[in-house]
């Protein structure tokens, strides 16, 4: 199926009337620890401005200032606190955990203490240094029904043991057999594709201008606003998302050169007001 318009016009609806900040999701990102501060930043400004109810950040201490003077909507806390990590790690409808995180000793700590408490019910995606990590865990055990994998081609490759070449749709469903039944997996390259089971998305929106450092950050964040909100379909909800970052861009790019991630951030409130009227 080709991932466009009228899909997003399905999934982005009105907001209810009777509603308050939980029915449209709490969300705890975790990342941005040394020197990566950037990337959280700009997932924590695409998981807001895309709308979930509540957001919080687990980063460093020295991260937290510059996050907050980019977004005061979102509560942090310093990630080394263990008692305020688990507390926000069990409230929240969904996780994501990744961008900016590295790969040392205590990115490693921090991500087995998601992937040992994470439950059934929560929704857990997977994004940058985080894949690599959950590559070199295998074999790969993660308790949650609701899992979404965001990797490039390189990190797919290390993920799956197939190598760029041989990414094709029918070997990356074979390999996505290894996870969890209902995983979600955002296979990013010029031609994007979304794929749970049998079910395939593809865009045809976005382009080289998208080729920018963030890109990735954003788009995990923009997921992460999504499925906690949009709750009906899991496939539909990161396929909209998806789509929606490259529909963005493709409008920006007609005065822009270069897209930077942010700007499409800034785009979302008022691209998602006009598709839910339509």
């Amino acid at each position: 199926m080709i991932i466009d318009e009228l899909l997003a016009c399905q999934v982005i609806t009105k907001r209810q009337l009777h509603s308050h900040k939980g029915t449209y999701g709490r969300v705890l990102l975790i990342g941005g620890f040394y020197p990566y501060g950037g990337a959280i930043i700009m997932s924590a400004l695409a998981t807001v401005k895309s709308g979930a109810g509540l957001v919080t950040v687990a980063t460093e201490r020295d991260n937290i200032a510059a996050l907050h003077s980019h977004l005061p909507e979102a509560m942090a806390f310093d990630c080394d606190d263990k008692e305020l990590f688990y507390e926000n790690l069990t409230k929240a409808d969904v996780v994501l955990i990744g961008p900016g995180l590295g790969e040392n000793s205590k990115a490693e700590a921090v991500f087995q203490m998601v992937l040992e408490h994470i439950s059934e019910h929560q929704i857990l995606i997977i994004d940058g240094s985080a894949l690599n990590l959950l590559a070199k865990a295998k074999p790969i055990t993660v308790k949650t029904n609701h899992l979404i994998l965001t990797p490039h081609q390189k990190e797919w490759e290390r993920l799956s043991g197939i190598a760029i070449s041989n990414q094709t749709i029918e070997n990356t469903k074979a390999a996505l057999q290894e996870f969890p039944e209902k995983t979600v997996l955002v296979a990013k390259s010029h031609q994007t594709k979304i794929i749970q089971g049998n079910q395939v998305g593809e865009l045809t929106v976005g382009g080289p201008y998208q080729a920018t450092g963030g890109m990735g950050d954003t788009l995990c964040g923009m997921i992460a606003g999504f499925v906690a909100q949009f709750k009906d379909n899991l496939f539909n909800s990161v396929a909209t998302a998806t789509y929606l970052h490259s529909y963005i861009a493709d409008q920006l790019s007609d005065q822009a050169y270069v897209v930077l991630p942010t700007t499409i951030s800034a785009e979302l409130p008022r691209i998602m007001k006009e598709l839910s009227e339509r």
